[in-house]
């Protein structure tokens, strides 16, 4: 059965949940969302100063993306870490219907060479490790696919793009 076309793009710092996630909506055009812009100024704040998200900072950010996920008429993708299940239940219930989660991963070694080389970002490579840490794979009960960002960009893409298809 078709979804209503709710996509997460989700992973850890570095994984590149908003350069794929912009170019797989880019690619079907649909609309994109960067879960970085919805949060607030506070964790924005904690994060740039190297300390890890509780889940209680984190909660208003996921209902924050669950709502403009439910907000959108017809097909989105919104990048967000949804890195336990908990979250990805808070983002599922604020949306209101169902959500497919596109897991990106990638070894250690190019997330952290992602996040030492990238400029602009809030994120520092610090942080990794805790993210790591946090993370809970989705389950198979999940709706939910996992790409390894260990491969071509373009195939990558590819590869999420036609997933996405699956379930549109």
């Amino acid at each position: 059965m078709p979804l209503a076309g709710k996509f997460v793009v989700m992973g850890v710092s570095g994984c590149g949940k908003s350069s794929v996630g912009a170019a797989v909506a880019e690619r079907l055009g649909i609309c994109y969302i960067d879960g970085d812009d919805l949060h607030p100024p506070e964790n924005i704040t904690k994060m740039s100063l190297g300390e890890p998200l509780t889940d209680a900072d984190r909660a208003p950010w996921l209902v924050r993306v669950g709502q403009r996920l439910a907000a959108i008429d017809g097909p989105v993708i919104i990048g967000c870490s949804a890195l336990k299940r908990a979250y990805r239940d808070i983002i599922r219930d604020k949306t209101g219907g169902p959500v497919c989660f596109l897991h990106l991963e990638g070894s250690r070694e190019t997330l952290t060479e992602r996040m030492a080389h990238r400029s602009g970002h809030f994120m520092p490579v610090s942080l990794l490790e805790s993210q790591l840490a946090t993370l809970e794979v989705p389950g198979l009960d999940e709706t939910a696919f996992t790409e390894n960002i260990d491969q071509p960009f373009d195939e990558l893409v590819d590869a999420l793009v036609a997933k996405v298809r699956e379930k549109m």
